[in-house]
């Protein structure tokens, strides 16, 4: 099954003003841009410590719907340990409706340890089950009239939640996924898979492989799952950009999301978005 190739831009949330987001949002709104994105976190990652500036992306993914009129946005990814799969789920249909139905819906299993001990935070210690519940829920929710639900972590009863999605029958799930137990749920439950960026070729066509083998396991066409992946740009070496794109676009990547991390996030995106015509003719 082919994908058309489509490109994204995000600024993350994370050492940056409301200001500074508000200027990208509008760059990948007018700048052809197929996706926008930011990410999931309650404290800053990353070099500098975790007391930097970072805003709550749910909260920043709804104010994108009202920024934006045409490109899709989506969290990459969010955490599944900080919510609640009910709240996540109403979050999910409200920003899909607040957008006319553009969300993509990003989920991982989550993994910053420094934010589930300054914050109490449980499950880190059983994220890939937590998450593969929270799958279950979530997709039960949004498609089913009433959900009941009893496993290990989650206990539903004959739970409602109106009104459903715009998208039917959800929003496109991404997972974001390195792990061979979190690859089982990819090919259990994704529409697209999400891998970081920076990885080397090879442990891509390993990690691609190891997708292939769960789908075969669980008796899913790969070809079904669109892969997605990350290119951190600091917006002046365009050649080698082109070099970093291109690559993943030979690997079958199809979902290519370019990040503009910080302060300096509105300069990147408007470069991102001059080269966004020559970054489509490489993929055609």
């Amino acid at each position: 099954m082919g994908h058309p190739v489509r490109f994204g831009l995000k600024a993350a949330g994370q050492d940056i003003s409301i200001q500074e987001l508000c200027a990208v949002w509008r760059t990948a709104d007018d700048g052809g841009f197929d996706h926008l994105w930011d990410f999931d976190h309650l404290a800053a990652i990353g070099d500098g410590g975790p007391d930097r500036p970072v805003f709550e992306g749910w909260a920043l993914l709804a104010a994108m719907t009202q920024a934006t009129s045409r490109v899709r946005i989506g969290c990459m990814v969010t955490g599944n340990t900080y919510r609640h799969p009910v709240l996540l789920a109403k979050l999910a249909t409200t920003v899909d409706h607040l957008s006319g139905g553009r969300l993509e819906f990003g989920i991982g299993a989550a993994w910053a340890q420094v934010e589930h001990e300054m914050y109490g935070l449980e499950g880190l210690d059983h994220r890939v089950g937590r998450l593969s519940e929270s799958l279950q829920v979530i997709r039960s929710l949004w498609t089913q009239p009433t959900t009941d639900f009893e496993v290990r972590y989650y206990r539903l009863a004959g739970a409602v939640a109106n009104p459903r999605p715009v998208q039917a029958p959800h929003p496109p799930i991404w997972i974001g996924a390195g792990g061979q137990q979190t690859l089982r749920l990819v090919a259990r439950h994704a529409d697209v898979w999400n891998v970081s960026g920076g990885l080397d070729p090879d442990r891509l066509r390993e990690q691609t492989q190891r997708l292939e083998d769960a789908c075969a396991a669980g008796g899913r066409d790969p070809s079904e799952i669109r892969r997605s992946v990350q290119v951190r740009w600091d917006g002046s070496d365009a050649a080698a950009l082109f070099d970093r794109v291109g690559a993943y676009l030979r690997l079958g990547f199809t979902e290519i999301v370019l990040y503009a991390p910080g302060e300096g996030a509105a300069r990147v995106a408007d470069a991102a978005a001059q080269r966004l015509p020559e970054l489509r003719r490489l993929a055609g």
